[in-house]
């Protein structure tokens, strides 16, 4: 009965210790048992019933053998075991204690989640270390609420090297401090961060990356830029109506705007021409052709240095064909087909992380998609115009000349010789450093308008960025993948702030598992109260064993 009273008294121990863990579980509301499920009840009361009485019955059965075990000179050398054991743990606490403090002194920062949740995006950090000048940030944040405010605000001062420098205000213990802001207490909410540098101060009430580094770059940025985007030809709504569909440009405006870019509509045959003060011309998306004094205003503003963003669908390249193969750039007559590397099974969405090492994708390591895309590949242009591809599609890929059949079934298949093989580019960027078209242009534009030809000057500087496709920046694809940083980036390459391009901080997205209530309480079941004890059990059987195998 010894050596069965010593495994009865150790498996009632589990059962007694697991009993009392269990017993939280029927707590619900600062203590108060309000709701008792049946299997935690019976669980916790089974597990306590069966433990006490387990071990009532191994002390029973093995009680003399205890109390001269007791009286035993192994009884003194176990006391003075438990003795040195007890030493060791608190010196391990003590350890622990000063590793603590040492870490209050001395610490430094990992980031181990999957988003980079704690780190800041690599175009924070590129801007914080270019600036010029100290930002200064005045947080109007209670004090019960700093701490994730002050850990926020660190990172961008240990970033900027001195040149970030923040400070709190109680807005309930400071009132002549509130006052001496121009902030009224009323309005603080959970929080307010003012930004000062340049001579001039953002007000923030949301604390984020992404709006605290838009507002230093707005405190940074000397003038402000302005992006036309043209409308008239069935071009995607950048502003007004439309503009927030799923296939509308709403959040890629925002995205221009938060890097403090102007936005404004562009009805060209209105205007007749591109206006002094546009930067960057975005044509999203034509759906029908620009007529021949449209183009002539296209080319124009290419001769005068302009910059030019073409998305070009493969339904149509709103008559810009030639102009393109002019100045260097070739579209597909295809739809591009990948069944590798296409979205979720969809070969018309293919998936891309082949870059170039351009300014626009160098900072890309992440994939873009392009919905429904054509090629776009660099050619031979007049005068010595250069463009390189800057995306381009895997092997595995194919331009799909049977756009109708593709379009009706959904099918498609290879054809040697009528198909393009991959790789495939689907964007370009360079400059058209030479007259935008030769005689066969100016004449096919007077033919259209009735106008006597003229022949055009030659021009030098302009930038042009072609994508063989517009959906990528809709509402509904700009934030997949690295869609946003490489639609920005392409602006602001055109625009020469190639300091600007970077990956820019996505909005926080926290980890979610969406569940029953049913699945949640089998999950916290299994994880809390049947694994853990059956691992114990297991374990005490186990050494059990082990002491009664032979020459033990």
């Amino acid at each position: 009965m010894k050596r069965g009273a010593v495994l009865i008294g150790w498996l009632g121990a589990v059962a007694l210790i697991f009993g009392l863990i269990s017993f939280p579980f029927l707590l619900r509301f600062s203590g108060r048992v309000i709701y008792i499920a049946s299997f935690d009840f019976w669980f916790t009361v089974g597990n306590a019933v069966l433990g006490l009485a387990l071990l009532a019955l191994a002390l029973g059965g093995n009680l003399e053998h205890l109390r001269a075990r007791m009286q035993s000179g192994g009884a003194r050398r176990a006391g003075r075991h438990g003795g040195g054991v007890l030493l060791q743990t608190l010196l391990g606490v003590l350890l622990l204690v000063l590793l603590a403090f040492l870490s209050t002194r001395i610490h430094h920062r990992f980031d181990l989640t999957e988003a980079r949740s704690h780190s800041l995006s690599g175009q924070t950090v590129q801007i914080l270390q270019g600036l010029d000048e100290t930002m200064r940030a005045t947080a109007v944040v209670q004090s019960a609420l700093r701490e994730p405010v002050r850990d926020f605000l660190n990172r961008y001062a240990e970033a900027a090297g001195g040149r970030f420098t923040y400070e709190f205000v109680d807005p309930d213990g400071q009132p002549g401090r509130l006052k001496e802001l121009g902030v009224d207490g009323a309005q603080v909410g959970s929080g307010l961060i003012l930004l000062r540098g340049g001579g001039s101060t953002v007000s923030l009430s949301e604390l984020d990356e992404q709006g605290l580094t838009n507002a230093i770059v707005k405190l940074t940025r000397s003038g402000r830029r302005k992006v036309y985007f043209l409308t008239g030809r069935g071009e995607r709504a950048a502003l007004g109506e439309g503009a927030s569909a799923p296939t509308g440009y709403a959040e890629a405006v925002m995205a221009l705007q938060g890097e403090n870019y102007e936005v404004e509509a562009l009805l060209l045959p209105a205007r007749g021409e591109i206006p002094d003060d546009a930067n960057v011309v975005v044509a999203a998306g034509p759906e029908r052709r620009y007529s021949a004094a449209e183009r002539a205003a296209l080319r124009n503003w290419v001769t005068g240095g302009g910059a030019l963003l073409l998305l070009l669908d493969p339904v149509s390249d709103g008559g810009l064909t030639r102009d393109l193969s002019a100045w260097g750039v070739s579209l597909g007559g295809g739809i591009v087909v990948d069944l590798v590397s296409g979205l979720y099974g969809q070969p018309t969405a293919p998936l891309v992380q082949e870059y170039a090492e351009h300014p626009v994708t160098a900072p890309l390591r992440d994939l873009t998609i392009f919905p429904v895309a054509r090629s776009v590949r660099p050619a031979q242009g007049e005068r010595g115009s250069y463009f390189e591809w800057i995306v381009q599609t895997g092997t595995e890929s194919w331009d799909e000349s049977d756009r109708a059949r593709l379009s009706q079934s959904g099918e498609s298949e290879f054809n040697e010789g009528a198909d393009q093989p991959g790789p495939l580019p689907l964007a370009v960027a360079g400059s058209a450093a030479a007259k935008p078209g030769g005689a066969a242009d100016a004449a096919g534009d007077a033919v259209e308008s009735g106008e006597a030809p003229e022949e055009p000057e030659s021009f030098s500087g302009a930038r042009l960025v072609v994508v063989g496709d517009s959906d990528f920046a809709s509402n509904r694809w700009l934030h997949e993948f690295q869609n946003r940083d490489f639609f920005l980036n392409a602006v602001n390459w055109l625009l020469g702030d190639v300091e600007a391009i970077a990956i820019r901080p996505e909005p926080p997205r926290p980890s979610r598992l969406q569940m029953s209530a049913t699945t949640f309480q089998t999950l916290r079941i299994l994880a809390l109260l049947l694994l853990p004890e059956a691992i114990a059990l297991l374990g005490v059987w186990s050494w059990w064993s082990r002491r009664r195998a032979p020459g033990r």
